[in-house]
């Protein structure tokens, strides 16, 4: 149980060091919807690891409701996520985000409507997902990616690219 706490502590830093209108890490525990989210998140998602499935998806739409951030159980979220502004967020079932990611307002990690059992994407370590931004399919997103605002991504992104308009890789490191 510490380390739950432990881990939430440390998604709070994270947010407090990435962002620089937060003044301290007290400041996010009590204001920022995007560190909520993630209190709602791991709640729900250790219920639907243990099957219960249904309150899970309650402890979900709650914090849908009061954040306007929706995280599907199901989905796997790694360490120190910063959800800046959040709104209109949604992290699908079968989703993965890894470790030290950002993820900005009206993003969308989703399915096409085509797949059946893995129908979303896989974001690897220290990506950054632009606002409005729309990540679709059972994709693989690589480390040190950046995902524009406003871009549409259906296809395999390798790491450390930067992607703009509709998946066009504009340059590698």
């Amino acid at each position: 149980m510490f380390k739950v706490f432990k881990e939430l502590y440390e998604d709070a830093k994270n947010i407090a060091s990435k962002d620089p209108a937060c003044r301290n890490v007290l400041e996010v525990m009590i204001l920022y919807p995007g560190f909520h989210i993630l209190l709602f998140y791991r709640l729900a998602h250790f219920l639907y690891r243990h099957k219960l499935f249904f309150i899970a998806r309650l402890v979900s739409q709650t914090g849908r409701f009061f954040t306007g951030i929706e995280i599907h159980p199901g989905a796997r979220i790694g360490r120190r996520l910063f959800v800046d502004h959040g709104m209109g967020i949604v992290i699908g079932e079968t989703a993965t985000v890894g470790n030290d990611c950002t993820i900005y307002h009206g993003a969308t990690l989703g399915g096409t409507g085509k797949d059946k059992f893995k129908r979303h994407p896989d974001i690897g370590n220290n990506v950054m997902v632009g606002a409005g931004s729309k990540i679709l399919g059972q994709i693989k997103i690589g480390d040190n990616v950046k995902i524009g605002a406003g871009a549409v991504v259906v296809k395999n992104v390798e790491s450390n690219c930067t992607v703009i308009k509709f998946g066009e890789v504009i340059n590698k490191l």
